[in-house]
């Protein structure tokens, strides 16, 4: 419950930003307002520091439940709300958040580090381009503002993602004291597609970033991929590249370049470092064996049916969100083809696939979900029988339901187009209680770390995907068992909370 909050609180010695905080709120009919908590690797990471340290949460309201609890506390929550979280929520204008997040964050940058654009058509920077580019520097200014107030002296700071990428550079002009970190959760674009944008953004989106002592990425793939593209950009600037072969030589591999008179805790060198975030194992292993996800594993276990003697079907499991990225419409489209190339499968398999919908606030993903939706239909219309839905397909989100298809899964399909890691292919080997083969995209972050014991496709091939799904069915049982024992341990080296203090530790060295 949210209550009037005044006096300001001490600085604080560790700080997150990210757009999305750890709580959400919602008006109730009678004026007051529920607070929802979420989770994930920041909200396990966070609580992982310590009582020693005095730590907030910087975020922006995103509805209109958000900005009331922030009218209500001058945006510094109530502990109650946040479990025990010092959290400062940022009330940012909702046409500037609007034209931030959606316009710049979601629809530029999102589609130039994922590589979506249908380039004969689009993108096209023009005035209306500018206007909003002016709203994600506001945006990006009023969280920097409010991490300059809210940190002590020598504090580190942990910034998140392609929302706040001028962030760094605007905090180290205000605060040249502080340790900066910024981690980035997608990918990074190669230099020649980055330069789709116009030149003086890449370059501030750059320099934005270079204001971090610490730049964190998923995988070494990425982390060059930016390096090309500050080469290239800022070729003029006297940047230089120390990239040793070895990553901890000399603390790292870093970049270079004149900061003028705020250098800061590193003096100009800004190093960049790989924390390839992995699943919670203890947190899904607990959370996946309680009474609701049985009920949702009885409700999943009747749709799928039994073959006409009585056996088991096999199931083919994807859990994703409707970003483009994802490429679900492939991946359906390719067990299409499987049971086209491979008959005997009909009536003995099951895709069991959850597109749950993203960002329905922008017409092209609303089109992608009900393309999503069209194919499966389509699939279902010309192959199935009475008694067999060659897919099972739900599109409203289900966490319980989706922990218990990871349990149900015989193969897990995860063949985006790029992701920046994607951990649904590290959870689902974790929880899978049949020893369950991965088909994996080369393009997914998590191919660096699962690849050597994946069936590795091209997203783009449908053929090869409908063929590697053959394979993984037909993997014989020990090989399946050994090859999911490694992706499961290899899926947990680094869980959340590890991964964040290791960004933490590196920051304060």
């Amino acid at each position: 419950m949210v209550t009037e909050q005044s006096a300001g609180p001490a600085p604080a010695r560790v700080l997150v930003a990210s757009n999305r905080g750890p709580v959400s709120y919602t008006r109730r009919d009678d004026g007051t307002l529920e607070a929802r908590r979420g989770g994930g690797g920041l909200v396990s990471g966070l609580s992982a520091i310590g009582s020693d340290d005095d730590a907030v949460w910087v975020c922006a309201a995103l509805g209109d439940g958000d900005r009331e609890a922030v009218r209500r506390t001058e945006g510094r929550l109530d502990p109650a709300d946040t479990g025990g979280q010092r959290v400062r929520m940022l009330g940012i204008d909702p046409e500037v958040y609007a034209a931030a997040y959606n316009d710049i964050a979601n629809s530029t940058l999102w589609f130039v580090h994922h590589m979506l654009y249908q380039t004969p058509l689009e993108p096209s920077f023009g005035p209306e381009f500018r206007e909003r580019w002016a709203a994600y520097e506001s945006y990006n200014r009023a969280f920097a503002e409010a991490l300059a107030q809210e940190a002590a002296e020598g504090a580190a700071v942990l910034v998140q993602d392609y929302h706040l990428a001028l962030v760094p550079g605007m905090l180290r002009a205000l605060r040249p004291d502080l340790r900066i970190g910024h981690f980035s959760h997608t990918p990074w674009a190669p230099a020649e597609y980055f330069r789709l944008l116009p030149d003086d953004i890449a370059e501030r989106l750059l320099l934005g970033m270079l204001g971090a002592d610490r730049l964190g990425f998923l995988t070494w793939r990425w982390a060059e991929a930016f390096k090309e593209c500050a080469r290239s950009v800022l070729a003029d600037r006297g940047l230089t590249a120390h990239w040793p072969q070895d990553a901890a030589a000399d603390g790292g591999r870093r970049l270079t370049y004149p900061r003028g008179d705020a250098p800061g805790p590193s003096g100009g060198r800004t190093y960049l470092a790989v924390h390839g975030l992995g699943a919670d194992g203890d947190f899904l292993r607990e959370r996946a064996h309680r009474p609701d996800v049985a009920e949702r594993m009885a409700a999943l276990r009747e749709q799928i049916g039994t073959t006409p003697d009585g056996a088991d079907r096999r199931t083919i499991v994807r859990v994703d969100r409707t970003e483009l990225s994802k490429n679900i419409v492939r991946g359906l489209l390719s067990y299409r083809q499987l049971l086209l190339d491979h008959p005997e499968w009909r009536e003995r398999v099951v895709h069991v696939a959850f597109a749950y919908p993203s960002r329905q606030d922008l017409a092209v993903y609303r089109a992608y979900t009900e393309e999503v939706q069209r194919v499966a239909d389509t699939v279902n219309a010309e192959l199935g029988t009475p008694g067999w839905t060659p897919v099972v397909l739900h599109v409203k989100d289900d966490f319980a339901r989706s922990l218990a298809a990871y349990r149900l899964a015989d193969v897990a399909l995860v063949n985006p187009i790029r992701d920046g890691m994607n951990l649904v292919a590290k959870e689902i080997p974790v929880l899978s209680e049949r020893a369950c083969a991965l088909v994996l995209s080369r393009e997914a972050g998590a191919y660096a770390e699962l690849g050597e014991d994946a069936l590795v496709v091209n997203p783009y091939d449908i053929d090869a995907t409908a063929a590697a799904l053959h394979e993984a069915l037909t993997l014989p049982p020990a090989d399946r068992a050994e090859r999911a024992k490694r992706l499961a341990a290899a899926a947990t080296a680094l869980p959340p909370q590890r991964w964040f203090l290791d960004q933490l530790e590196a920051l304060r060295a």
